[in-house]
């Protein structure tokens, strides 16, 4: 599978974006997705998770509350809302996905993977 995140871009602390990240090659369906990002010098991190039907979620405790992540298995896409925005949250943000039907905060445990899209937050 393919994955193209997109949606980054500059804004200002407060601000809010939304990324999407759309999967060709195969449905997304039986895949767990995920959102990591990576700031300049630091190793990338794990930001939200999302099972099969988007009944079943998990955040870093960095974004718990303002981010959210969600699915449109019709649409093949995946999407990270984000609120709020901080000066902290400046990164590539990096869309990916797993087999198998267990939510994943572990990078490594992540078989397919999009070109990051970068978000610059402004204070």
């Amino acid at each position: 599978v393919q994955l193209q995140a997109s949606g980054g871009g500059l804004v200002q602390a407060g601000d809010s974006l939304r990324l999407s990240c759309a999967a060709s090659g195969r449905t997304i369906c039986t895949l767990v997705m995920g959102w990591f990002r990576q700031a300049p010098g630091k190793e990338r991190d794990f930001i939200a998770t999302i099972n099969w039907t988007g009944g079943t979620t998990y955040y870093a405790e960095s974004v718990k509350g303002r981010f959210t992540i969600s699915r449109d298995n019709a649409k093949n896409t995946v999407y990270l809302q984000m609120n709020t925005l901080k000066p902290e949250d400046t990164a590539n943000y990096y869309c990916a996905a797993r087999g198998g039907v267990r939510i994943s905060l572990r990078s490594d445990e992540y078989d397919y993977w999009g070109q990051g899209t970068l978000v610059t937050v402004s204070s």
